[in-house]
């Protein structure tokens, strides 16, 4: 089908899942530290960012289709702090918040353009704050085309099996990027997208790929899942559904920072189909997109004029 600007920009998503502030100390390295054989760090400067699922709905929103965040964070300064970058980007958020939640912020820093160190700051929230996130989420869901969950593993999902039950007897295209071993929550799901290491904890190694190819369907049965899409890295992508497997090779380009692109491939598949492209056309695209953002530093995004060119009006 044609895939013009103006049906992305028609597309709704709810993102719902673990959001995170993003935060970088970027500084000079000059010397080892005489106390531990480590570099000192002189920070110049700093930065913060919006991270997991918020920069999920932030890649589709950059690609033009309207994104909702649901999630749940603390009472903190960092939440108010992420609240207010998301608030800045156009997506509409639906914070929930929990007094005794510290919101979960990853501080990474940075010397000489490589990654030194990461610091992660998190617990997990109440599950009285899950139940009225439920809550709002059987009201939402039905305004949007598509429901993106993104699983960080932050205990946010709590409840996600009834959630995809609404979502798909409402008749929505249901989008899950998977976290852990027990792939059981995410049962009657559209489509999920474990990468390489996170699919070899559920199904185990394989031999081939026709060895691949037996147990992924076996995996998709079992959940009764229209479609799994394994992204693979360097190796591309490929989906399996009822006509077979589709396979997409990787663009060839620099690979500068992997951070965030699953998150890219996910919510480029999901404003794709809720522009109403079919999966099997949308994966192409994703897989382009994933390619084009691992060339940018840390968490980012695509914009419509990236991924299909300043005069393109179809995919």
């Amino acid at each position: 089908m044609t895939l013009t600007q103006e049906k992305i920009a028609a597309a709704r998503v709810l993102v719902v899942g673990d959001a995170m502030l993003d935060r970088y100390w970027y500084g000079s390295v000059e010397r080892i530290s005489p106390e531990a054989p480590v570099p000192v760090v002189r920070v110049t400067r700093t930065e913060e960012r919006i991270g997991a699922a918020a920069n999920v709905a932030y890649n589709i929103v950059t690609l033009g289709a309207k994104a909702s965040l649901l999630t749940v964070v603390g009472n903190d300064d960092d939440s108010h702090k992420l609240e207010a970058l998301v608030a800045k980007t156009g997506i509409t958020p639906y914070f929930g918040r929990d007094e005794k939640l510290k919101t979960t912020v990853k501080l990474r820093v940075i010397g000489r353009q490589q990654q030194l160190l990461r610091l992660d700051f998190e617990n997990t929230p109440e599950h009285e704050v899950l139940d009225s996130q439920s809550a709002t989420f059987e009201k939402l869901h039905t305004e949007h085309d598509a429901v993106l969950f993104s699983d960080y593993g932050k205990g946010g999902l709590a409840h996600i099996v009834r959630m995809i039950e609404q979502a798909r007897a409402s008749s929505k295209v249901v989008l899950v990027d998977p976290k852990g071993n027990d792939y059981a929550r995410y049962k009657n799901a559209t489509v999920i997208t474990p990468n390489r290491v996170e699919l070899e904890h559920v199904i185990g190694s394989w031999r081939d790929d026709a060895d691949l190819e037996v147990k992924a369907h076996n995996l998709r049965s079992s959940l009764n899942l229209q479609a799994l899409l394994l992204t693979r890295s360097e190796e591309g992508m490929t989906l399996f559904d009822d006509q077979g497997q589709l396979h997409v090779a990787a663009l060839a380009r620099e690979v500068f920072d992997v951070t965030g692109a699953g998150d890219t491939v996910i919510a480029t598949l999901a404003a794709l189909c809720a522009a109403g492209l079919s999966l099997r056309d949308a994966v192409p695209i994703a897989n382009r997109a994933g390619g084009i953002v691992v060339g940018k530093f840390g968490t980012a995004t695509v914009s419509y004029s990236e991924l299909f060119g300043d005069n393109a009006s179809a995919a």
